[in-house]
């Protein structure tokens, strides 16, 4: 049986590969992503200023070291839908980026904050802290619910001492999230599977 972190805890040990700061968390890192359909590849690409005739094979493990290098962005395509990493995925932009028809999907940790969007044909659908959900925000800020049964996001108070929620099961359940949106494997088929680098456009 899987932990309660294991996507926070899988995220982590792709993304920060040895040689990399041993201190370096997801908040510190700034991560951010967007999951994105019903946009062509070439429309992101614009959105995006990359340079699709520099697309080359690229694990998710490999990013960190190919953006420090050359600023590349890991470009993922599965059942449809479209990962972007970094994504620079602050509300404004997952909801922008559907203007016209599709959806998209935000996950954006920096400093102590993070927030999970998602957006459809240019509306900010749902919008919430993963560790704070109570306090949805949106056009329809229930429309997930019935994706959320069964994961825990709230962090616990402070005087909860037995089965705790702690910051990396909020995230974990942020990523189950993602998957059920978009009916995919968040561990085999994005983090694990062999996707794309692609160069800004110089």
């Amino acid at each position: 049986m899987e932990s309660r972190t294991y996507l926070h805890d899988l995220l982590v040990s792709t993304l920060f590969t040895e040689g990399l700061d041993a201190d370096m968390d997801l908040w510190a890192l700034g991560f951010s992503a967007m999951w994105i359909k019903g946009v062509g590849l070439d429309a992101l690409a614009a959105a995006f200023h990359l340079d699709l005739a520099t697309r080359a094979p690229c694990h998710l493990s490999e990013i960190l070291d190919r953006n420090i290098d050359d600023g590349s962005t890991w470009v993922a395509e599965v059942g449809g839908w479209i990962g972007v990493v970094p994504a620079h995925a602050d509300s404004e932009r997952v909801r922008a980026v559907t203007e016209g028809g599709g959806e998209a999907i935000g996950l954006l940790m920096y400093g102590s904050h993070a927030s999970f969007d998602y957006a459809r044909d240019g509306r900010m659908v749902v919008s919430f802290d993963p560790t704070w959900p109570e306090r949805r925000s949106g056009s329809d800020p229930h429309a997930l619910d019935h994706l959320m049964d069964g994961l825990r996001f709230q962090i616990s108070d402070d005087d909860v001492l037995d089965d705790r929620v702690e910051e990396m099961e909020s995230i974990s359940s942020a990523l189950a999230l993602v998957g059920r949106i978009t009916g995919t494997g968040i561990a085999a088929d994005w983090f694990l599977a062999p996707h794309s680098r692609v160069r800004p456009v110089p």
